[in-house]
């Protein structure tokens, strides 16, 4: 397998028409690089990348020289290493303003967004690129968002038709990952994540933070994939560490903003109280999450005791890149009531919440759909028919209480 198909290709064009920088920005070894030269060689577009240590310094020393002998149209690779070259090339844009004139990557997303926002706003058309998804693993090539609409549901039961929807082959993704070099077999998934965290460690982590013990903090990361799919707990989290809450927390978002972990908000008629209370916590990359939690094999993982939660993480994980591929943040929350009754999903789109429950099963039942009932205790707002995300091989329905279910197999996601 030597070149994968990015759905967010598409939105990467599609910005570069409408903004005169364009930046794709994620976790590293997310494919960045590789998207951007795909797109700008088929223009003819020049590229240079700031790893060079001699570009580095030439763009910092005298920007305004280095950007004279690279005219734009062009792509510039791993901009976070210099952070003041966004004030120069607003200038850029705003001496002659064109569509399509840079083309950026960057993988550390703390100091990077800053300086976009406050140099480029208006200027630049932004791509999370999370790892790959099971459509582009196995060429699928719809792209759009995933949305349980019966529409929706109809259209990939036609397109997968004929697919193979073993569960030995869903669980051994989950295993893996989906990081590009894993997905196409060059390394094997330990060598990789072992040197991928010394990588984020040492280039991301270290540059960027004060991290005075870099061993705790590796063992922070591996806590919190331990509670991939669980309520953030942060008292929890940095007492089995040693280290104190206002670290916890600290060390928490640098996971988040460098892309490794997703914060699932709590859902709330009252937009302000999204924010305030207790969010889940879920590992972007379900092969990095078992490497960090030490399991030895997609058939072990699967009987183990975290079987659903890391379940849960792929498919909240599949549902947001949906999104993400297609220059969106994800419009999902999950609910949970004051008596601990919970839907794993809400998805918000035009006034109308699309309730999703996951579950690893591949023979859903009536029980599973029985957090479905507490839907009528929200107000305000539309809520469609329920679906079950699950391991089953074919569409099928669940009753319950008369309310009837879609349960929907996870690669349809």
């Amino acid at each position: 397998m030597d070149f994968i198909r990015r759905h967010a290709e598409k939105t990467l064009e599609r910005l570069a028409t409408s903004f005169p920088a364009v930046l794709v920005t994620g976790a590293r070894q997310t494919g960045k690089t590789t998207l951007l030269k795909k797109v700008t060689g088929a223009l003819s577009i020049p590229s240079t990348t700031f790893d060079d240590i001699a570009e580095e310094q030439f763009a910092r020393s005298d920007p305004k020289a280095f950007l004279e002998i690279h005219p734009s149209p062009f792509m510039f690779d791993e901009v976070q290493y210099v952070p003041d070259f966004f004030r120069y090339l607003k200038v850029e844009i705003d001496q002659d303003r064109r569509n399509g004139m840079y083309y950026l990557t960057g993988s550390q997303q703390f100091r990077l967004m800053e300086e976009v926002s406050e140099s480029l706003s208006g200027r630049i058309g932004i791509v999370q690129l999370y790892p790959l998804t099971a459509r582009e693993i196995r060429g699928d090539g719809f792209s759009g968002r995933f949305l349980p609409t019966k529409e929706y549901v109809m259209e990939r039961n036609r397109t997968l038709a004929g697919e193979d929807f073993s569960t030995g082959k869903t669980w051994e993704r989950i295993y893996t990952g989906g990081y590009p070099e894993v997905v196409k077999g060059t390394v094997s998934p330990a060598d990789f994540y072992a040197s991928y965290l010394k990588t984020y460690i040492e280039r991301d982590i270290r540059a960027l933070s004060q991290v005075a013990d870099e061993m705790q903090f590796m063992q922070f990361v591996a806590a919190a994939a331990a509670r991939t799919g669980q309520l953030v707990n942060y008292g929890d989290m940095a007492c089995e560490c040693g280290i104190s809450e206002v670290t916890a927390k600290k060390w928490l978002s640098l996971l988040v903003t460098s892309g490794l972990v997703y914060l699932l908000r709590p859902y709330s008629a009252n937009v302000e109280k999204r924010v305030v209370k207790t969010p889940k916590l879920y590992f972007m990359d379900t092969g990095l999450a078992a490497y960090l939690t030490r399991w030895t094999g997609p058939e072990v993982m699967r009987s183990g005791a975290m079987a659903g939660a890391f379940f849960e993480t792929y498919a909240v994980g599949e549902i947001v890149k949906s999104f993400a591929n297609n220059g969106e943040d994800a419009p999902v929350y999950f609910y949970r009531d004051k008596d601990k009754i919970e839907i794993d999903l809400l998805i918000e789109r035009d006034n109308t919440l699309y309730p999703v429950e996951i579950k690893k099963t591949s023979t859903p039942s009536s029980d599973d759909a029985k957090g479905f009932s507490i839907t009528g205790r929200i107000g305000n707002v539309q809520v469609a028919q329920p679906v079950i995300v699950c391991g089953a091989d074919r569409v099928s329905a669940v009753s319950r209480g008369g309310c009837t279910a879609l349960a929907v197999p996870v690669e349809f996601l």
